[in-house]
């Protein structure tokens, strides 16, 4: 056999297992939750796409009808994106007349984000129905185990936001 074909061979051999059984989990466990968030935010991002909104134009919606006016670094913050990315989202949201952006006027350095009436409106038009999709989504766990999920993941992030960042 020639040594290039060799070479291919060994190249087409899966690695033999070099990690622990722990390990083992804590890989299939990322595994699992990548895929899972993945297909949980294309069918939520299917269902905005409806309103004619992005997932982060959404979710820079319903922050602010939720919590009132908030500053961008905020808004980033809630959203877990850059500040980049809420620029560029509130940019194309202000060109739709659904927010406005102004300085506070005891910081004048900071810049806050709030609701126009239209933007109000939209929000509070579709938030029942998105809220009823999120929900059906969720049915295949029943509530307790939503819960126990909910709490299980809370404590994995936090975990790992306080000792391993």
């Amino acid at each position: 056999m020639s040594q290039a074909k060799t070479e291919v061979q060994a190249l087409d051999t899966p690695a033999q297992r070099a990690w622990t059984d722990e390990q083992d989990v804590a890989l299939r466990l990322w595994v699992i939750l990548g895929r899972c968030h993945a297909t949980y935010a294309k069918a939520i991002a299917a269902k905005v796409q409806d309103y004619g909104l992005t997932t982060p134009q959404f979710g820079t919606l319903e922050a602010l009808y939720h919590l009132g006016p908030l500053s961008l670094g905020e808004l980033a913050e809630k959203l877990l994106v850059t500040g980049g990315n809420v620029t560029y989202v509130m940019d194309r949201l202000e060109d739709q007349g659904l927010v406005y952006r102004y300085r506070r006027p005891d910081d004048r350095r900071v810049i806050l984000a709030r609701l126009t009436p239209e933007g109000r409106d939209l929000v509070a038009e579709v938030f029942p129905g998105h809220a009823s999709y999120v929900e059906h989504l969720s049915r295949h766990l029943s509530s307790d185990e939503q819960e126990q999920l909910a709490g299980l993941l809370k404590t994995l992030g936090s975990a790992i936001h306080e000792k391993d960042l």
